[in-house]
C-alpha cells in the first residue's frame, strides 16, 4: 500500500479513520475518571495520554472536537480535577465498555463494573482497584485549529504506585503488572519488555541494563 495524501482523503471515512488511528502503533490505554459539581461520576477510556515534562510533572491528554457533548472535558474545565487510571489488561472489556455513549448521569464506573475510589480532599474519583493512580490538576488547554482537537494540560498531584514496579533508579514497568495498551480505537495488547538499554553514547554499543 502506497497512499499520498489526496489518496487518504479519498479513502472511505470510516476505514480512513481506522487506518489513522492504529497507524501509530500501541499507546497506554488509560481511565479518566472526573466528576461534575453535581456529583455525576463519569469515566472513559482515552489512548490519546502523552507525557509532557518531568520538571513540573505534566501530561497531556488530546480530546476530539466539541461538537457533541464531552463529559470527561466538561467535568475537567468545570472542576479542575480529574485522575488518571492504569488498569490490568484482564480488565479490557470492562475498560472497552467506558466509550459507550451513556446518558449524562449515568455512572461508567458502575456500568461496566469498576468501583470508584475517593481521597481526602480531591473531588475526582479514581478507579479503585487501578495499579497506578494519578491525581491530575488542569493546568490549561490548546485548542488545535489544524482539526478542532482540543489538548488539555494537567499537572501530577499525586501518584499511587505499587513499590515492586518501580525500579531503583524510577523507572517504571508496565509490563509486570501487564498494564493495559491499545492500538486504534479497538485493538488491546498485553505489553512485553524486549530490552532495556543504557544511555546511548557516539561509538559505543548500548549495553543491557
Amino acid at each position: 500500500m502506497n497512499l499520498s495524501a489526496d489518496d487518504i482523503a479519498r479513502l472511505e471515512p470510516r476505514y480512513r479513520a481506522t487506518l489513522i488511528n492504529s497507524l501509530t502503533g500501541v499507546r497506554p490505554a488509560v481511565l479518566i475518571g472526573t466528576r461534575s459539581h453535581a456529583g455525576e461520576n463519569n469515566l472513559a477510556i482515552f489512548n490519546s495520554l502523552v507525557h509532557l515534562g518531568a520538571d513540573p510533572a505534566l501530561n497531556g491528554l488530546l480530546f476530539r472536537p466539541a461538537t457533541v457533548e464531552r463529559n470527561t472535558l466538561n467535568n475537567i474545565l468545570e472542576t479542575g480535577a480529574y485522575t488518571i487510571n492504569f488498569v490490568r489488561a484482564a480488565s479490557y472489556k470492562s475498560a472497552h465498555q467506558t466509550s459507550a455513549k451513556y446518558p449524562k448521569g449515568e455512572s461508567e464506573f458502575e456500568a461496566a463494573g469498576f468501583a470508584e475510589h475517593f481521597i481526602e480532599d480531591f473531588h475526582a474519583p479514581f478507579v479503585a482497584d487501578a495499579v497506578i493512580r494519578l491525581a491530575m490538576k488542569f493546568h490549561s488547554k490548546i485548542d488545535i485549529a489544524a482539526n478542532g482537537t482540543i489538548l488539555v494540560i494537567g499537572s501530577v498531584q499525586q501518584i499511587y504506585i505499587p513499590d515492586e514496579i518501580v525500579s531503583p533508579d524510577g523507572f517504571v514497568a508496565p509490563d509486570q503488572q501487564e498494564l493495559l495498551t491499545c492500538a486504534g480505537l479497538d485493538a488491546y495488547f498485553k505489553p512485553v519488555r524486549i530490552g532495556r538499554l543504557a544511555y546511548a553514547r557516539p561509538g559505543v554499543l548500548p549495553a543491557e541494563i
